[in-house]
């Protein structure tokens, strides 16, 4: 088999896209706590004010506070808890750019008032040009404590301005400043060889890359080990063994956390029946997918198409 060229991390920075939908104000005042659940993309949270936590399904909880920003994997319901003095029973969400604009006249920047948690948050997809979702591939919470001296708060405070202050141009500018923050994010990430993103190793080597993007651009294939293997010209063992040592797993369990982000999205965005859903994600049974999808979200479809999907 002739060798091919290895992928370096330059590569997977270069063909970066990023996608986002409208940030909401999550303001939570005094000690509550504001579920959220799964969405079919990840979530987004930035802390502007207060100290607390974010307690994930599947997951220890993530202490936060001001400067902290969280991302959370796809389908992960979680809830927001602030670890303020008072009860207020009515935390609430609303479009950012309705109170964002107060929020940092009140402080000049963030502020940093303890009696009530506020958290900037959006859905959020990361890909490479030609691939659906890399942000599929994170699998566990990703932390990144943003503080006064970090290259990211200027970024992010550029971001909170453009949302508070909408004007021509600023769907653009929020993409291109997010863009620069997950670079950032994953930068970071990968020189500190943080093993969360582990699976990156697998966008290096072009055989495994080759599988994955397959898997990324039509998950309801009836993808196989032996036709991912077929794919990329390798042995059914030898291909086993080459992804799970550069991904982690086996590429049966990321086809299914795929099919599982798939069905989110047209469960969230489409009127389809369940069924029809079942059948385009790859299963032959309704029952079948309606098991799995509960196990990865806990949630059944119906639940989950009622709740909105919203993160």
């Amino acid at each position: 088999m002739r060798p091919r060229s290895g992928m370096s991390y330059e590569h997977v920075f270069d063909e970066l896209e990023i996608s986002t939908e409208p940030f909401a104000l999550c303001e939570l005042r005094g000690a509550c706590d504001l579920g959220l659940e799964g969405d079919s993309a990840a979530t987004l949270h930035y802390i502007l004010s207060g100290e607390g936590e974010i307690t994930i399904r599947g997951h220890s909880a993530v202490r936060v506070s001001v400067g902290d920003l969280v991302l959370v994997p796809a389908l992960r319901s979680h809830a927001l808890h602030s670890f303020g003095e008072t009860t207020d029973p009515m935390p609430e969400c609303k479009p950012a750019a309705l109170k964002l604009a107060h929020i940092l006249e009140e402080s000049g920047e963030q502020t940093e008032t303890k009696s009530q948690l506020v958290a900037l948050c959006a859905h959020i997809n990361v890909g490479l040009r030609g691939a659906r979702d890399l942000i599929s591939l994170i699998r566990e919470p990703l932390l990144e404590r943003v503080r006064a001296d970090s290259v990211m708060k200027t970024p992010l405070n550029a971001l909170l301005q453009e949302i508070s202050n909408p004007r021509l141009g600023s769907r653009a500018m929020i993409r291109m400043l997010l863009t620069q923050c997950m670079i950032e994010l994953l930068r970071r990430r990968i020189i500190a060889q943080d093993e969360r993103l582990g699976w990156m190793a697998a966008l290096k080597d072009q055989l495994v890359w080759d599988a994955l993007r397959a898997m990324l651009d039509s998950p309801g294939d009836p993808h196989t080990v032996d036709s991912l293997a077929a794919i990329v010209g390798m042995s059914r063992s030898a291909f086993a063994k080459r992804f799970s040592d550069s991904y982690g797993s086996g590429p049966m369990d990321l086809l299914r956390d795929l099919r599982m982000k798939m069905a989110g999205s047209l469960l969230r965005d489409t009127a389809m029946p369940v069924k029809r859903i079942a059948e385009i994600v790859g299963f032959s049974s309704r029952s079948a997918f309606s098991r799995m999808f509960e196990i990865k979200t806990g949630q059944s479809p119906r639940e989950f198409r009622n709740s909105g999907g919203d993160g």
